[in-house]
């Protein structure tokens, strides 16, 4: 990764260096995702995660592009959405994602859902590998899979994703999902890693945590990721915490702020429920 970038990487099952802490677009309209995204590559930040369903593939785009950086200092990650599911949807959803992100590769391409009613992530996965097989995607993986979409994928396939991004913030630890992905070598990377609006950074033992260190709470819940080992994509417009999210590798939490962050498990999801998530079935 660049020598620009104080982010380490994780090494994906397939060898290839993904780093630990990229930048999210998630309801980012596509013309303020250029903006926010040069914003956090001047940051320091190398990679950079969009979907076919977030609407600002293009934007982002135009920011790797008029970025200067060397096109093998970034990883640009992108996802299928649930009505693209399907073996020939999926090869034309991928060219239309390429076309908009203006690239001749991702770094690591996704299925968005399981879609369980729609029953057809197997034959999705398999256009994955074939995009992999033809260097298209330098990784793939999937997004919100439970432990029984993994097991059934790797079943059926014989390829264990590279990744499996769910929802992960102290207020759903996920500890059942880790364990597995920790098992069969999948990187565990978790989106809403701060929460959402739920209050989590105003909780009393997270602020003390925080202080205790000289951080922001946001600081300590990044931190408290990253030393579980985590895949973290905290998502900001706002300059002042695009930068703030990325200086977290200067500190460290001990045994005792990590077991105070951990108690806060309550396993609510603000998200939807993959198992009954079927939008786009």
């Amino acid at each position: 990764m660049s020598t620009d970038s104080k982010v380490p990487s994780v090494i994906l099952n397939n060898g290839v260096e993904m780093p630990q802490l990229g930048f999210g677009v998630w309801q980012v309209p596509d013309d303020e995702a250029a903006k926010a995204v040069a914003t956090a590559l001047e940051a320091g930040y190398r990679s950079i995660d969009t979907a076919a369903i977030y609407e600002n593939e293009r934007g982002t785009g135009e920011a790797v592009a008029a970025s200067g950086i060397p096109r093998e200092e970034l990883f640009v990650t992108t996802k299928l959405w649930n009505s693209e599911q399907g073996y020939d949807s999926t090869l034309r959803a991928f060219d239309a994602s390429l076309e908009r992100l203006g690239l001749d590769h991702v770094d690591l391409y996704l299925i968005h859902w399981p879609v369980p009613a729609k029953d057809a992530y197997v034959d999705t996965y398999r256009a994955l590998e074939k995009i992999h097989a033809e260097g298209r995607a330098r990784a793939i993986g999937v997004s919100n899979f439970l432990p029984e979409h993994l097991e059934r994928l790797t079943a059926e396939t014989g390829v264990v994703p590279a990744v499996n991004q769910i929802e992960l913030h102290p207020q759903l630890a996920q500890a059942e999902s880790r364990a597995l992905h920790a098992r069969l070598g999948i990187a565990t990377e978790a989106w809403s890693p701060l929460g959402q609006g739920r209050g989590l950074l105003d909780v009393p033992a997270l602020v003390a945590v925080a202080r205790k260190h000289g951080r922001t709470p946001a600081q300590a819940v990044l931190r408290w990721h990253l030393q579980l080992g985590n895949v973290v994509i905290p998502k900001s417009v706002t300059p002042s915490r695009i930068q703030e999210n990325i200086d977290v590798f200067d500190f460290e939490l001990d045994p005792e702020d990590m077991a105070a962050i951990a108690a806060l498990d309550e396993g609510g999801r603000l998200g939807p429920n993959p198992a009954e998530f079927n939008v786009g079935a």
